[in-house]
């Protein structure tokens, strides 16, 4: 994807707030440059904007080798737990009386304490280049929580809500007794410091929670993908899922960064050759789709490490040595690894499953009708998955479109009623009006904003179902294929 070398045309007021941080982010050590064609990041980055892959992010000025240094950020531009306590010796003795928070709690504290100091705070410049809002699942209301529609789905953003507040809950004395403004005391205050951590925070080895990291933070996401160089045989079924479940067990993310002791600087690093013009990813470890959504508030079309749960019956998952989070679909609608191994001992007569579980075990189909057997389970259970789902596939593509289009409607209240004559239940008594405005004491233009927020999330809902149900879909093809394929054998 080739940027267009500016920042986007329609913001001039954004443009003019990048070139106010990125004056401030030269202050701090930070390399940057300014000319009459882009805002610079050291020597061969520039800020530009990137319609439909992301927005703003960084475009590569000239042209870029896989391993090259990009970007460098002194440690003391980074935000973290111990900057500011060093800072601030109210906070520090405020904390210690505290001593039950987590550390994502305690960094969420010390981040809206800093934020309460307006512009007498050294990083205010870097606070006002932060988004507004966030679509992390911790956010989401009920009605976007439903719209996921897949149970594990709506359940980890109950979680994530719950969690939330019980945190919020936890720490609000404590923020009582900084005196914070009461803006700050709420919970929508507190999930956008969430937010704001959980989405931008770089990991550092001193610190679980982590740092922000201003200007390194402008990087856009691009999902890490297996090295094609990595398999002798990629046909190979054994090796091929073989080696995709055992990155389950890789519990250090994967990145193109890290903080470097001997520079003591935050580095960042090409992953590949770009051109210039090409947009320059980093990767921040390797998420599914709900993952992303859970922790960015972002999804992926195209996520190379993506999973697809379906619901399975108890005794299968006893038959698995493997995790219940190896048992999925892949993104291209392939049953991985672990799941086929469990269904293969779980289609084998009982009597056969101990002198036979080796080969199970070990990736081996066990006969022709045993695969058979489990392909056409697989793609029974996906098809009947689909029809119990309250929306089709289309009626989801069709609903992503109205949404894509709702900027063309004079009012909301006209593109709500457009959406209910066309999809009606998900629109019934109007449901997307009272979320939005169901809220005492906002005026309208809080409540307009407040609206586009719940939209955006609601759509992110809609889409990750959608992509849900399009593995699903896939999954039914792949399975008939190898049925027919075994058939004609």
């Amino acid at each position: 994807m080739v940027g267009n070398g500016k920042m986007n045309p329609s913001s001039e007021a954004e443009e003019r707030g990048m070139k106010s941080l990125l004056k401030w982010a030269a202050k701090y050590g930070i390399e940057v440059s300014e000319s009459c064609s882009s805002l610079g990041l050291g020597h061969c980055l520039g800020v530009s904007w990137f319609p439909g892959a992301g927005g703003r992010g960084v475009a590569a000025l000239r042209p870029i080798s896989k391993g090259e240094l990009l970007l460098k950020v002194p440690k003391s531009a980074l935000i973290t737990t111990d900057s500011l306590l060093s800072r601030d010796e109210t906070l520090s003795l405020a904390l210690k009386a505290h001593p039950s928070h987590s550390s994502t709690q305690v960094f969420t504290v010390c981040l809206l304490y800093e934020i309460n100091k307006g512009k007498a705070s050294p990083w205010h410049p870097y606070f006002l280049h932060l988004p507004r809002s966030y679509s992390i699942l911790a956010a989401f209301g009920e009605l976007e929580t439903q719209a996921l529609q897949v149970d594990y789905a709506i359940w980890a953003a109950q979680k994530a809500v719950t969690k939330a507040k019980y945190e919020w809950e936890q720490a609000f004395t404590l923020m009582k007794e900084l005196k914070l403004k009461p803006p700050l005391l709420t919970f929508r205050a507190w999930i956008w410091a969430t937010g704001t951590i959980s989405s931008r925070t770089l990991h550092i080895p001193w610190d679980e929670a982590g740092s922000l990291c201003p200007v390194g933070d402008l990087f856009n996401y691009a999902a890490p993908t297996e090295d094609p160089d990595s398999f002798e045989n990629v046909e190979n079924w054994q090796n091929e899922h073989a080696k995709d479940d055992l990155d389950i067990h890789h519990s250090q993310r994967l990145t193109d960064g890290g903080y470097e002791e001997d520079v003591a600087a935050y580095c960042f690093y090409a992953k590949k050759n770009y051109n210039v013009g090409e947009q320059v990813l980093l990767s921040y470890g390797t998420y599914t789709n709900l993952e992303l959504l859970e922790y960015y508030g972002f999804l992926l079309e195209d996520n190379p490490n993506e999973k697809v749960f379906i619901p399975l019956d108890l005794d299968m998952y006893s038959l698995s040595c493997w995790p219940k989070e190896s048992l999925y679909i892949h993104q291209n609608g392939r049953p991985s690894f672990a799941l086929m191994c469990a269904l293969r001992l779980w289609a084998t007569p009982l009597q056969q499953r101990k002198s036979i579980g080796h080969l199970a075990y070990s990736g081996c189909p066990i006969s022709k009708g045993n695969e058979i057997y489990v392909m056409k389970w697989i793609g029974k259970k996906c098809d009947a998955l689909l029809k119990e789902m309250p929306t089709s596939v289309e009626e989801d593509k069709s609903l992503v479109h109205l949404m894509d289009k709702m900027e063309e409607y004079e009012n909301l209240g006209e593109w709500v009623k457009k959406a209910s004559a066309v999809f009606g239940g998900e629109f019934g008594d109007n449901n997307i009006l009272k979320a939005a405005y169901g809220v005492e004491g906002d005026d309208e233009l809080t409540s307009l904003v407040r609206t586009k927020m719940l939209i955006d999330r609601w759509k992110l809902a809609v889409q990750w179902r959608l992509m849900y149900k399009t593995v699903v879909a896939r999954c039914i093809s792949y399975c008939t294929d190898i049925v027919n394929s075994l058939s004609t054998q």
